[in-house]
């Protein structure tokens, strides 16, 4: 059955990307996937100066921040093979967390105040899962995973920071219900928190440690046929995102707060329905959403919950290979940003903002 390949994760909660999905352990027989995705999101704000009763309290009411994220692709990789009728093991590559900020212009002549701002923040996960099937309905899992992690900012007050590259470890645990006759399957999986010990250097001269914290995330996939040749889809993920912070030593001493942390947990649903239309073709339609979460957004991060539509079609080239291909659009929720030199009161309002995505997958079966 056709998916919505690439890019699922997009303007998910926090920082998430990939979604952390271990689909490739119910695969059939041995099985090996490559895919790639790209995201082109449009989020752009205005600086308001208002105190949230409305009152001014900062110069140049109105202006306006620019596009202030760039497009973004990622990789992804997978093996799955039977060691006997009892367990099956996988090996899962993706990118599951991110970001691309770059206040690169304004749309006014007194440009935003952020403009010049950069940060960046890069990921790359292996995991190993292994699977045992208890009966025929049954089955648990287990693994590891490791996650591979760096980042930096430049903002456009002076300040730069740049962490190492840090490598860390956690596991993946799971259970599956499963009724083949009518391809239902139901898995739930907890993804552990990872934590990297960072060395930070600030403006090219400062050194010190600093944790940060890779959300613990549960993920429910459901799926069952309800027709001839038709599948209902349905997924549910929740991502600790309020553990995670970044919190540089003489940036909190400066500015008394992380650069970067999050007041909510956020939980991402998806639904939709597959279609075989002959013994080649086969297609699909999802719908995804994240409840906004109220209160103020990061300024570099300034966005709240989403909604989005994605198609997608699968062809089956051979008996053991497929092509896979989505496309999906996301309403990106609205959101306000704090003012980092006057709390409580708001800097910018983002709305109306949008992304664009597309995803390939190569398949095969042996």
């Amino acid at each position: 059955m056709a998916c919505t390949v690439g890019a699922t994760g997009a303007f998910a909660g926090g920082i998430d990307r990939s979604g952390q999905s271990i689909a490739p352990i119910f695969e059939d027989g041995s099985y090996l996937e490559f895919s790639f995705g790209s995201v082109n999101p449009t989020v752009s704000g205005v600086q308001t100066g208002t105190y949230n009763d409305g009152t001014t309290v900062v110069p140049g009411l109105g202006q306006t921040s620019g596009n202030m994220v760039e497009s973004y692709t990622s990789v992804g990789a997978a093996y799955k093979t039977d060691i006997s009728d009892k367990f099956s093991v996988a090996l899962i590559f993706d990118q599951p967390f991110g970001a691309d900020v770059n206040y690169s212009f304004a749309d006014s002549p007194a440009p935003y105040a952020y403009v010049g701002s950069t940060a960046s923040i890069d990921s790359n996960s292996l995991t190993a899962v292994l699977r045992y099937k208890i009966n025929d309905r049954i089955s648990v899992l287990g693994g590891v995973r490791e996650v591979t992690s760096k980042g930096k900012v430049a903002l456009s007050n002076g300040y730069t920071m740049k962490t190492t590259t840090e490598t860390d470890w956690g596991y993946v645990i799971g259970a599956a219900y499963e009724i083949p006759d009518i391809a239902l399957r139901a898995a739930l999986t907890y993804n552990s928190e990872i934590t990297h010990d960072f060395t930070t250097t600030e403006n090219g001269v400062f050194d010190s440690p600093m944790e940060t914290r890779l959300p613990q995330s549960v993920n429910l996939d459901f799926q069952t046929g309800i027709a001839a040749d038709t599948l209902l889809m349905a997924s549910v993920r929740w991502a600790e995102w309020t553990a995670f912070d970044i919190s540089p030593t003489a940036y909190v001493a400066s500015a008394g707060d992380a650069l970067v942390d999050y007041d909510n947990d956020t939980i991402s649903y998806s639904l939709g329905v597959g279609r075989r239309f002959n013994d080649k073709l086969s297609g699909s339609i999802m719908v995804g959403y994240e409840k906004s979460s109220g209160g103020y957004s990061g300024n570099l991060g300034p966005t709240d919950g989403y909604a989005s539509l994605g198609l997608g079609l699968k062809y089956q080239i051979t008996e053991q290979t497929a092509i896979s291909g989505g496309v999906r659009y996301v309403w990106i929720g609205d959101a306000e940003t704090e003012n980092p030199t006057a709390p409580g009161t708001t800097f910018g309002e983002f709305t109306g903002n949008d992304a664009t995505a597309f995803g390939i997958k190569i398949s095969h079966s042996f």
